[in-house]
C-alpha cells in the first residue's frame, strides 16, 4: 500500500455512517415496541406487521435507485429519511396508516443506505484486503447500535418516550458531514487505485477478464444446495430477527413486569448481544479459512436454535442468566450473517455469486421482516410465548438441517477475490 493512500480513512468513515444508518435504527426501534403497545393499545400483531407490510411496498427502492445514484448520497438522503422516520414514530397520532407510513419511510432509507452502499464503496476501494476492510465496516453496526441499546433507556427515564424517539433521531444526522467530506465513491475519484497498488489492481482487472462467465438462474434452480443455503439461511435470519423483535415482550412474561425493569434488561441484553456479534464474526471469518465451510455454518446455526431457549432462564429472580443468553446468541448471530456469501461461493463459484446472491438476499429479508409478525400471530393464539418460542427454535433448528444437506465441496476455487458487496442485507 502505497503512502497516501486514503482507503483507510474510508474505512474508517463507512465504520461510523453505516453504524449510523444501519445499526443504530435497526437494533433500536424495537426498544420502543412496548411503548407503542401501551400510547395507542395497539397489539403486539399489529406493531411487527409494520415493518413487513413496509418491505413488501418499498423493497424495489435498493435495486431502481441504488445503481443509478451516487452511494455517498445514497448514505445522505437514505439516513435523512430513516431521520424523517423517527420523527413520524414520535409523532403518531394513533392511526394504523401513519405506522405503515412510518416504517416505509425507514424501509427506504434503509435500503437506499445501509449495507448496499457501503459495500459498494469498500469493493470498490480494496480488491485483495477487501475481506478485512469489510469486516471492520461491518463491525460499526454493532458498536453504534450499541450505543443506542444504552442511550434509549436512558433518555426514556428522563422524558416521555417520544422526545426520546425526537432526540435520538438526530444521531442520524451525523452520517452527514462524514459522509460529505471524507467518504468517496471510488479511489479514481482522487486519482488513486483500489488498495493503492497499480500493479494488483492491473492484475486483478485481468482476473477478472479471464474468469468464465456466471452461471444462469436456470441452472442455479436446478441445483438442490440453492434451494438448502435459500431455506436454511432464510430461516435462520427470520428466527434470528423474531428474537431481536420480541426479546421485550418476552422479558415483560418472564415477570419484567415494569417499565424501568423492561428498559434495564433490554438494554443489558441488547447491548451484549451486538458486542458478542463481534466475537462470532471474527472467530467464524478465521475459522471458515481453516476449516470446510459448510461445517462451520452447520455449527453456527445450530448454535443460534440452542441459544433461542436460553432467554427463557431470564427472570427476574436469576437475572443474571442474560449474559449467558445475549453472549450465545450474539455469537452465533454474528457468525450466521457473514457465512451465507461465503458458502454461496463455495457452491456456486465466486462468478455466479452475486447472481446467486440477489435470490437468497431478498428472500432472507422476507423472512427477516415477515417471521416475527408470525411469531406475533402464533403468541395471540397460544396466549403466550411458550409456544411462540418453541416455533422459534424449530425453525432455527430447520434451517440447520438444510445447510446439513449442502454438498461439503462446490466447484473450483477461482481466482476472483470474493466481492463482499454480496453480504447479507441486515448489516450484522
Amino acid at each position: 500500500m502505497k503512502k497516501g493512500f486514503s482507503g483507510p480513512w474510508i474505512v474508517a468513515a463507512c465504520f461510523l455512517t453505516f453504524g449510523i444508518s444501519t445499526g443504530f435504527p435497526y437494533y433500536n426501534i424495537a426498544f420502543f415496541f412496548d411503548y407503542f403497545r401501551d400510547d395507542h393499545s395497539w397489539p403486539i400483531s399489529l406493531i411487527t406487521l409494520g415493518a413487513p407490510v413496509a418491505v413488501l411496498l418499498t423493497i424495489w427502492a435498493g435495486p431502481v435507485i441504488v445503481p443509478r445514484v451516487s452511494p455517498r448520497l445514497l448514505i445522505i438522503v437514505g439516513t435523512g429519511l430513516t431521520f424523517c422516520a423517527f420523527q413520524w414514530f414520535a409523532r403518531l397520532s394513533g392511526a394504523t396508516w401513519e405506522y405503515f407510513g412510518a416504517w416505509s419511510l425507514y424501509m427506504i432509507g434503509y435500503f437506499i443506505s445501509g449495507p448496499i452502499p457501503h459495500q459498494i464503496i469498500i469493493s470498490n476501494w480494496y480488491k485483495a484486503k477487501r475481506g478485512r476492510a469489510m469486516g471492520i465496516t461491518y463491525v460499526g453496526v454493532a458498536v453504534v447500535g450499541s450505543i443506542g441499546n444504552k442511550l434509549g433507556p436512558y433518555l426514556a427515564k428522563q422524558m416521555h418516550y417520544t422526545e426520546a424517539l425526537n432526540y435520538m433521531s438526530f444521531l442520524l444526522l451525523l452520517a452527514w458531514p462524514i459522509a460529505l467530506f471524507v467518504l468517496k465513491d471510488k479511489p479514481s475519484d482522487v486519482g488513486q487505485v483500489p488498495d493503492g497498488d497499480e500493479e494488483l489492481a492491473a492484475a486483478t482487472a485481468a482476473a477478472a477478464a479471464a474468469a468464465e462467465p456466471p452461471k444462469t438462474f436456470a441452472y442455479l434452480m436446478r441445483q438442490p444446495a440453492f434451494w438448502y443455503l435459500l431455506v436454511g439461511s432464510a430461516a435462520s435470519i427470520g428466527s434470528i430477527a423474531a428474537v431481536n423483535f420480541h426479546m421485550k415482550f418476552v422479558f415483560e412474561e418472564q415477570g419484567f413486569t415494569t417499565q424501568d425493569a423492561r428498559n434495564q434488561i433490554w438494554s443489558t441484553a441488547s447491548f451484549w448481544v451486538l458486542w458478542a456479534s463481534i466475537g462470532g464474526r471474527l472467530l467464524a471469518g478465521y475459522l471458515a479459512d481453516k476449516l470446510p465451510r459448510k461445517y462451520v455454518m452447520l455449527v453456527t446455526y445450530l448454535v443460534v436454535a440452542l441459544a433461542i431457549p436460553t432467554l427463557f432462564l431470564v427472570t427476574p429472580a436469576q437475572g443474571n442468566y442474560v449474559y449467558l443468553f445475549a453472549l450465545v446468541f450474539g455469537f452465533a448471530m454474528g457468525a450466521d450473517y457473514m457465512l451465507i456469501p461465503l458458502m454461496a461461493a463455495d457452491q456456486f463459484g465466486l462468478t455466479t455469486l452475486p447472481r446467486a446472491m440477489s435470490a437468497i438476499l431478498p428472500t432472507d429479508t422476507i423472512a427477516q421482516f415477515w417471521f416475527p409478525n408470525f411469531i406475533a400471530q402464533l403468541r395471540d393464539f397460544a396466549g403466550g410465548y411458550y409456544h411462540a418460542m418453541l416455533t422459534v427454535f424449530a425453525t432455527a433448528f430447520l434451517g440447520a438441517i438444510a445447510i446439513g444437506m449442502l454438498p461439503r465441496h462446490g466447484p473450483k476455487d477461482e481466482t476472483l477475490p470474493v466481492p463482499d458487496a454480496t453480504r447479507s442485507p441486515t448489516g450484522n
